[in-house]
């Protein structure tokens, strides 16, 4: 018999014992995550609609699904799109801004540009299979993509050669948020290391805005000068920013 005192019945061995779940009570252990029917739920959407049904911050959602499977990942996907923007620039961040966001370790933030590299990847080789000239809307996308969210100013070339196909795809400067070193003889020099028959000048703006300035003009007809009397041909000189891309052969500077 228990005495007064006693809060309920006990087990064999002296201690308290636990009280059964009430009728129609789950316990925790059989209560999934609240995020886990809202995963599913995103997946199914992806897989009905697809990808252009999907604000940017779900799909990112998607990918942080895989680099953090234990946690609602809904908050951080919208902190990332707020902070850089959209979810290319989530993507184009570099990885100590990333990590600057809460809930972005080093190891999430290798994942996510391992995704951008297989996307630039890919969209390389969309332009490496066929002559460059042919597949305009593949060069401009893979510009964009390799440098349009880059923090500093990079200047890239594409070599081609007498078939127009891409021989190789050189960062030849970086420099800073707003300039860019660029040497014509270094140029050419390296275009004729390369028995390359024309080259395409690649440049980004960080500032977002692609409109050439006058500095871009003239190093373009300086390098145009220096590689023509050399047999090598400047197709065009493509400058990408977060708001789009310009064209100097489009705008008639070359």
């Amino acid at each position: 018999m228990s005495s007064e005192g006693d809060q309920g019945p006990r087990n064999t061995r002296g201690r308290k014992a636990k009280a059964p779940p009430l009728p129609g009570v789950l316990s925790d252990i059989a209560v999934p995550p609240h995020y886990q029917g809202h995963r599913e739920r995103l997946r199914g959407r992806f897989q009905e609609a697809g990808p252009d049904a999907l604000p940017d911050y779900e799909l990112l959602e998607l990918l942080l699904f895989r680099s953090i499977p234990q946690r609602d990942v809904k908050p951080l996907a919208k902190d990332l799109i707020q902070r850089f923007g959209s979810f290319a620039e989530v993507l184009g961040a570099p990885v100590p801004r990333l990590t600057e966001v809460k809930g972005v370790g080093e190891s999430v933030a290798l994942d996510l540009k391992i995704v951008a590299a297989a996307l630039q990847r890919m969209a390389k080789g969309k332009v490496a299979k066929r002559p460059v000239l042919s597949s305009w809307s593949s060069v401009i996308d893979y510009c964009r993509m390799a440098m349009a969210f880059a923090e500093r100013e990079q200047f890239r070339i594409l070599f081609l050669d007498k078939k127009n196909a891409l021989i190789a795809d050189e960062v030849q400067q970086t420099g800073t948020v707003d300039h860019t070193p660029v040497y014509p003889r270094e140029v050419v020099k390296r275009a004729l290391e390369l028995s390359a028959s024309a080259v395409i000048l690649v440049h980004n703006h960080p500032s977002g805005d692609p409109t050439p300035s006058r500095a871009d003009i003239l190093m373009t007809q300086q390098i145009i000068e220096t590689a023509k009397p050399l047999g090598i041909a400047v197709h065009d000189h493509i400058i990408v920013g977060k708001d789009g891309h310009a064209s100097l052969k489009g705008l008639k500077f070359i």
